[in-house]
């Protein structure tokens, strides 16, 4: 037997029917998150300079909090090895939260410390093949030393943001899976003046359409860190020479 539907219920069908469909024609897509480029210029002095790598990154200007950027797995394993008497690499960007390893591959010892700001360390004396570990559970730059070689030095940066980006040898900035909207652009170089750096930043708005961050002029005077005393605050032995990267130019 065909059921008739009295005038009630069919009222009710179809508005049951329009509604399903107007959610089916206007439940919102989700605005797929943009890859970030951006470009750095630099004068000739600070090209020639081991230091002049830039470090770019965004913050919500909105001030929402930010995806946690250590429960990414694709930011892996972070190393800073010893050899030669060098730290390598030189500059190391991580997240809030991530450990470092300090594996010394050279036939002697070496003492890693950092007293500044950022993580404070001493990871004491370790012998060659072994290694020690840091976790920079905290944001902000840390100055890397060796309390037995002077010439010794490198940079840790630890983000509370997982949208940052570290130039290239080309001087181009790449960020990648950054979701639509408003940022705060902040920028860092070991070798350019804090007031440089200030004037740098700046507010954008990021879409699919507006993925240019801009180019960037780096024009410091090319200076790098302050020659640095070892780990209890006293000159290093006046038979090592010391790195000119951590002096002032004269």
């Amino acid at each position: 037997m065909r059921r008739r539907f009295t005038k009630p219920e069919w009222a009710r069908s179809l508005a049951g029917l329009v509604a399903t469909a107007f959610l089916v024609t206007f439940v919102p897509t989700a605005v797929p998150a943009v890859t970030v480029k951006g470009r750095v210029t630099e004068t000739a002095k600070s090209r020639k300079r081991a230091n002049s790598a830039v470090v770019v990154w965004l913050i919500p200007a909105s001030g929402d909090p930010l995806p946690d950027p250590t429960l990414d797995p694709s930011h892996g394993r972070f190393r800073l090895i010893q050899k030669n008497k060098q730290f390598s690499p030189h500059l190391l960007v991580v997240p809030v939260g991530a450990t470092v390893e300090f594996p010394n591959l050279d036939p002697f010892f070496h003492n890693v410390f950092s007293l500044f700001d950022g993580k404070r360390f001493d990871l004491g004396l370790y012998e060659a093949g072994s290694t020690r570990w840091v976790k920079f559970d905290r944001p902000g730059v840390s100055y890397i030393f060796c309390n037995i070689h002077p010439d010794m030095g490198a940079v840790v940066l630890a983000m509370a943001t997982p949208y940052y980006g570290v130039s290239n040898s080309a001087g181009e900035i790449s960020i990648q899976d950054v979701p639509p909207g408003r940022y705060k652009v902040e920028i860092w170089q070991e070798s350019a003046l804090p007031e440089e750096l200030r004037k740098l930043s700046r507010e954008i708005a990021v879409s699919p359409e507006a993925s240019f961050l801009g180019t960037f002029q780096i024009s410091s005077s090319g200076r790098g860190m302050l020659a640095h005393k070892n780990k209890y605050g006293r000159d290093y032995d006046e038979s090592t020479s010391p790195n000119p990267l951590y002096d002032y130019p004269q």
